[in-house]
């Protein structure tokens, strides 16, 4: 449980399909390794509960996914986390709020459903002037239009149902980022789940393949 021990353990937590989706996604994204999840929302919970805590403040945008949402206006506050939105299309308003200090700017970018672009190198400045992770949602967008890690993003999470899935036909979540924060994330899957099931990795392992060779060969 404490996840100290090399090797897959225990299937729930990891296990050497879950591990190849993993590995194909964090090398899309560019970044040290990544977590997968069993849904975009488990994903998103999980990023927001291992890397804020009571007493922390999170900035972030108006018109992001409902389920985000609803975590920034009902459950974060519940354990003492302090949430400020702010009008997506308004950078300047979204430096502002960051320049108060805090905790996490939390980007996403294309917003779902609104399709919002925000400014991610410039707020990730921002951010990283006040000592903040820079969180980003690529879902919208996927590896192939935009990489957030090279525009300053600390941490990239996709629901993996729309379009890395590409058929509607899997579910799942995953985040990636450095490998501390991905530990941070493990251990906090260990007891809280949000698991991901193999024959789901398998599928979107496959179909993430076969959809970034075709489109690669397109570009």
């Amino acid at each position: 449980a404490l996840g100290n021990e090399k090797g897959h353990i225990y299937s729930r937590n990891t296990n050497p399909t879950v591990a190849a989706f993993e590995r194909k996604v964090a090398t899309l994204e560019g970044t040290e390794a990544a977590t997968s999840f069993s849904s975009g929302m488990a994903a998103i919970s999980n990023t927001l509960f291992a890397l804020l805590s009571p007493g922390s403040r999170v900035v972030s945008v108006k018109d992001c996914y409902g389920g985000t949402a609803l975590m920034f206006l009902e459950f974060l506050p519940r354990f003492g986390i302090d949430v400020t939105l702010c009008d997506t299309g308004d950078a300047d308003a979204i430096e502002a709020a960051v320049a108060k200090g805090c905790d996490m700017l939390y980007l996403e970018t294309p917003t779902n459903p609104a399709l919002t672009i925000v400014d991610i190198a410039r707020l990730s400045a921002a951010a990283h002037a006040q000592g903040a992770t820079v969180v980003c949602d690529n879902t919208f967008a996927t590896p192939i239009n935009q990489h957030p890690i090279t525009l300053g993003a600390d941490v990239v999470l996709h629901s993996a149902s729309k379009f890395l899935g590409g058929h509607a036909d899997a579910m799942g979540g995953v985040i990636c980022g450095a490998q501390n924060v991905q530990r941070m994330l493990l251990s906090l899957v260990f007891v809280w789940c949000g698991c991901k099931e193999q024959s789901t990795r398998y599928s979107l392992e496959i179909m993430l393949g076969k959809s970034f060779n075709s489109s690669t060969t397109f570009l």
